[in-house]
C-alpha cells in the first residue's frame, strides 16, 4: 500500500473505529478440510532450520527478526496485520477514537495467559507500562513514547491517552513492542530485577504470552521448541510442536531438507533455487516485503563523519550488479530507505546514481586522492558474505581497501549498538507497513545504538521533521513531510540504500498452509504436515 489514496482511506477506517467483531477474526478451518479442500492432518513437529538464534524472548529486550519471529507465535497484541499489512482484530475486538488524544479499545473476553492468569484491561496496563518503563529499556519503545495514561475502564475496556493526536497508534500497537505477557510473569521479573537480575530474565528464560503455541525449551545456538497451546481461545494449532532449529549455514540447511531433517530452510539463498525447483519434494517460497538491505556508515568514525565521503562511497556501487549477481534478481534496487509499499514512501524520490568518476571527486575533495583503508562488518551468513565481497572489489576502484570481519549474530548485534563499527550490514524491516516504523527509529538522534540509529547521526532538521511527520493529522501535510525527510537522507548518505529484497525460503511439499508476512514473520497456527 503506497498510494496517498490507500493511506487515506486506511486513517478512515481507523478514526471512524474499526468496528469489527471477533468473529471476523480468522477462524481455524471447518470439518476438518484446510483452505484448499483438503483434510488437514494434526500433530507433528514442524522443524525450520534458521539462519540466527533469537537474540531474546522478551519482547522488551530485542529488535530483530530472528527474535520477533519466534516471539510471534508466543505472544499477541491488541491487534494484527495481514498479509496485504491491513490491520485486523486480535486481543482487541474493536477500537476508536474518544477524543483527540484517546483511543478506546475493546478486549476479547474469556483469554488466559499461559500460566492462567487472565487477560485484561489492567494486563494491558501493566503490559503497555513495562514496555515503556525507562529501567527496562525497551529498544522499541519509541514506537508507543507517545502513550501518557493507561486507563481501565472496565474489565475489557481499556482508554490509551497520548500526550498529542496520533492516528497510527493502532498500528503501532501491531508491533512487538505492544506483545502481552502474563502480568503475574511481569511482576516475577520485577522482582528478579530488584535483586539485581537484567531486566526480561525471568520472561527471556520461559515467555509466558496468550498465543496459540507455547515457549517450551530454548538451548541456545540450537533450536527454540514450542509447544502447542491446548487451551488457546481461538482454536488450536494444527502441529503439536514447532521448532526453530539454528543453521548457519545455507547449503547445511539445504542438506537437512534432503536428509529430512528439516521442513523448512529459511532463509533461501536465490543462487540456490535452481536446484530446491528441480526436486521433487521440495518447493520455493518467496514473499514480497516492506525491508530493506543496507551498507550503514558510523558517522562517530572518520571518514564517515564527512558527506563527501559517504556519498562516494554511494555512488561508487553498482547495486544492480549486487542484485543481479548475489539475489539473481528477486530484489528491486533502492533509491533510499523506504521500501515502495511502505506508507509514506516517496515515489519520485532520486537518489545518488552510480558514477565512479565523480566519486573519485567526492574522495579528492574530502582530502582522500589516494582512498583509504576501512573494515566492513557483517553476520554470517552466505548472502551477507556475497555482498559483501562485491562491495569490496567495487570500492576498490576507487581506491578504498576494505578488510571484512565476520560475526555471530548475538555478537554483531552487540558490537554495532556500541558503536564499535566502521561500515557493516544489515536490514530493516518496517514492521507497521508505515514510513514512522521505517525512518524514525534508524535516523532520530534519541535512538542511537540498539532502537536502531547505528549510524549515530544527528541532524536537527531531520529530527524535526520526523517527529512533525509522526503527529501530523492532514494527509498531504504528512506526506510532503516524509519526501523533504527522504530527500534529506539521500543528501546525508548515512547508509548505502542497496535493495528491497524478496523473502525466499525452501519448503517441503508435505508442509501445507505456511505464509509469511511481508515483514518476514511466518504465520504458523494453519500448519500442517501432510502424512
Amino acid at each position: 500500500m503506497n498510494k496517498k489514496s490507500d493511506f487515506w482511506s486506511f486513517l478512515i477506517m481507523i478514526t471512524l473505529s474499526m468496528l469489527v467483531l471477533a468473529a471476523c477474526a480468522s477462524e481455524p478451518d471447518g470439518a476438518g478440510e484446510g483452505a484448499s479442500g483438503d483434510e488437514v492432518q494434526t500433530g507433528g513437529d514442524l522443524v525450520i532450520a534458521t539462519v540466527s538464534d533469537a537474540v531474546s524472548l522478551d519482547p522488551a529486550g530485542a529488535n530483530d527478526v530472528p527474535s520477533f519471529d519466534v516471539q510471534y507465535n508466543i505472544f499477541e497484541k491488541l491487534v494484527k496485520y495481514d498479509q496485504e499489512m491491513n490491520l485486523l482484530p486480535s486481543l482487541a475486538t474493536e477500537w476508536e477514537t474518544i477524543d483527540d488524544t484517546t483511543w478506546e479499545f475493546k478486549l476479547q473476553e474469556g483469554v488466559s495467559f499461559h500460566d492462567g492468569e487472565p487477560f485484561n484491561a489492567e494486563a494491558v496496563k501493566v503490559n503497555l507500562e513495562r514496555s515503556l518503563d525507562p529501567e527496562v529499556g525497551a529498544p522499541a519503545s519509541y514506537l508507543i513514547e507517545m502513550i501518557e495514561e493507561v486507563e481501565p475502564v472496565d474489565e475489557y475496556t481499556v482508554h490509551i491517552k497520548t500526550e498529542y493526536p496520533i492516528l497510527g497508534l493502532p498500528a503501532h500497537l501491531a508491533h512487538s513492542i505492544g506483545a502481552m505477557i502474563s502480568p503475574k510473569q511481569i511482576e516475577e521479573d520485577y522482582a528478579a530485577m530488584e535483586n539485581g537480575e537484567n531486566p526480561g530474565s525471568v520472561i527471556n528464560a520461559n515467555p509466558i504470552g496468550t498465543g496459540y503455541f507455547k515457549f517450551d525449551e530454548w538451548q541456545t545456538g540450537q533450536y527454540i521448541r514450542l509447544m502447542k497451546n491446548e487451551d488457546y481461545w481461538d482454536g488450536e494449532a494444527n502441529l503439536d510442536t514447532v521448532t526453530f532449529k539454528v543453521v548457519p549455514e545455507d547449503l547445511t540447511r539445504i542438506a537437512e531438507l534432503h536428509a529430512g531433517e528439516s521442513h523448512v530452510s529459511n532463509p533461501l539463498s536465490s543462487s540456490d533455487i535452481d536446484q530446491i525447483e528441480q526436486e521433487e519434494d521440495l518447493e520455493v517460497y518467496q514473499q514480497s516485503s516492506v525491508s530493506l538491505d543496507f551498507l550503514g556508515f558510523n558517522m562517530n568514525k572518520e571518514p564517515f563523519s564527512d558527506k563527501r565521503v559517504r556519498q562516494a562511497i554511494s555512488m561508487a556501487v553498482d547495486k544492480g550488479q549486487i542484485i543481479e549477481g548475489v539475489t539473481n534478481g528477486y530484489a528491486q534496487e533502492a533509491v533510499g530507505p523506504l521500501a515502495p509499499d511502505v506508507v509514506g514512501s516517496a515515489e519520485d524520490l532520486t537518489g545518488l546514481e552510480y558514477d565512479v568518476d565523480a566519486a573519485k571527486e567526492l574522495l579528492a575533495e574530502a582530502g582522500y586522492p589516494d582512498g583509504f583503508s576501512t573494515t566492513l562488518w557483517t553476520n554470517e551468513t552466505r548472502e551477507r558474505t556475497d555482498i559483501a565481497t562485491n562491495i569490496q572489489a567495487q570500492l576498490k576502484e576507487i581506491g578504498i581497501e576494505v578488510s571484512i570481519e565476520m560475526f555471530e549474530w548475538g555478537s554483531y548485534q552487540e558490537k554495532i549498538n556500541n558503536g564499535e563499527h566502521e561500515m557493516f550490514l544489515m536490514g530493516w524491516s518496517t514492521g507497521t507497513g508505515d514510513a514512522d516504523a521505517g525512518l524514525r527509529p534508524l535516523f532520530h538522534s534519541d535512538n542511537h545504538g540498539s532502537a536502531g540509529n547505528r549510524f549515530f547521526i544527528e541532524n536537527e532538521e531531520l529530527d524535526e521533521l520526523l517527529v512533525a511527520g509522526l503527529q501530523e493529522l492532514d494527509e498531504e501535510e504528512r506526506f510532503n513531510i516524509y519526501e523533504d525527510a527522504q530527500e534529506l537522507l539521500v543528501e546525508e548518505a548515512p547508509m548505502l540504500y542497496i535493495m528491497h529484497k524478496d523473502y525466499l525460503m525452501a519448503v517441503n511439499t508435505s508442509v501445507k498452509n505456511l505464509e509469511m508476512l511481508p515483514t518476514k514473520y511466518l504465520l504458523l497456527k494453519d500448519v500442517y504436515i501432510e502424512q
